[in-house]
């Protein structure tokens, strides 16, 4: 029997590899002579750079940018195996983890850190960049990003604008000439899967800056300004980005990387299957093990899992997911490919004591899916 094992992390507690490992030791036990493959997965969110790296045998690069407060704070993005793709999490130079509560003001974030990682691939000979742009603490529409790797933002007095989406309005001339070089010639997808406009309603600003600190007035302000940036994309560039699916993502940085770095935004878990040659890795297999962090109403939209499943059935390969737990909505992947799914959990027990026992019964969980499989009268061993 072949088996492909392709999860996601199980977020807070393993790697997409550490779950695929321990995957593996599971279906061992029960099928010894199986030949399992390893393929750690991820959606372009957090644990994306981890997983490439360990699908890939590539490195993390670790760094110091700028954080989205102006300070310096330590980085990592990842170098695939072949040495020419890189992936970036903007997260981890721009995220809203790397801002105290207190201090949440989309206002003044930047994504000038964002810019700094891009430009230290670009410094490694990285020739493709993916870039994850979830979890941001910022609204200032990869201005900062820009800024970073060279563009002129510049005010009425012909100096750059200040950080943050509160200077979005200051804009005067948008100079592009300034620009990295190398960025002509190097190909930049972005992880985008959500299609929100810049702004308006659903909108960067309104949908998504509440999380970031504003308040009510302030997503107001935000928004004006967003639409001011707009319209000097319109007069400097001739280019009108609201409408673009996506373009609202990360507080507008999918706008920004649209304008300033003609990036191609995708659904990431399209991304990731692609970068992996996944339809190849299912030549000659018989079972799929896939799964993630919970399952639940979310995995429907572009979560592995569901990717996964996508993915095998035009090979009619059957699929089962497993999980840390089960939320709302979880059968709804079985309308998706996934042909059955299930929680590790195996008995009452603290958050804190499942994630401690989150490996043993990963193991326990294969073993026994694999020991049900095996009552099919015909199953190949």
């Amino acid at each position: 029997m072949n088996i492909l094992v392709a999860p996601d992390s199980f977020k807070g507690s393993l790697t997409a590899l550490e779950v695929a490992e321990n995957i593996k030791e599971g279906i061992k036990i029960a099928v010894p002579q199986a030949k399992v493959e390893l393929l750690p997965m991820a959606d372009g969110g957090e644990g994306t750079v981890q997983a490439l790296v360990d699908a890939t045998g590539g490195q993390i690069i670790k760094t110091k940018v700028t954080g989205p407060l102006g300070a310096k704070v330590d980085s990592f993005y990842g170098l695939l195996g072949n040495n020419k793709t890189a992936v970036i999490e903007m997260a981890a130079a721009s995220g809203l983890l790397l801002v105290p509560k207190d201090q949440r003001n989309p206002l003044k974030t930047t994504t000038y850190g964002t810019g700094e990682l891009i430009k230290s691939a670009l410094d490694q000979g990285a020739e493709k960049i993916i870039i994850g742009i979830g979890g941001s603490a910022t609204n200032d529409a990869g201005v900062g990003m820009a800024q970073a790797l060279g563009a002129q933002i510049l005010n009425a007095a012909g100096q750059q604008i200040g950080f943050g989406g509160g200077s979005l309005d200051q804009i005067a001339k948008i100079d592009l000439e300034g620009l990295d070089p190398r960025l002509e010639k190097t190909e930049i997808l972005t992880a985008c899967d959500v299609d929100n406009p810049l702004f308006g309603q659903n909108g960067a600003a309104y949908i998504y800056a509440p999380q970031k600190g504003a308040d009510s007035k302030m997503v107001k302000k935000l928004d004006q300004k967003l639409r001011y940036f707009n319209q000097k994309l319109i007069e400097e560039l001739g280019e009108n980005i609201n409408e673009i699916p996506g373009a609202g993502a990360a507080g507008g940085l999918g706008a920004g990387l649209l304008a300033f770095l003609e990036a191609d935004l995708k659904a990431g878990i399209k991304i990731i299957l692609e970068l992996l040659n996944f339809e190849k890795k299912l030549e000659n297999v018989d079972l799929v093990i896939t799964g993630e962090g919970c399952l639940d109403a979310q995995s429907l939209n572009g979560k592995v899992p569901v990717g996964v499943a996508h993915a095998a059935a035009p090979k009619e390969i059957p699929v089962i997911a497993i999980a840390g737990s089960l939320g709302p909505k979880a059968d709804k992947i079985l309308a998706e490919g996934v042909n059955s799914y299930f929680s590790i959990i195996n008995k009452p027990a603290t958050l804190a004591e499942i994630i401690d026992q989150t490996p043993e019964l990963i193991v326990s969980l294969s073993e026994q899916i694999m020991r049900t499989i095996l009552l099919v009268p015909g199953t190949e061993k």
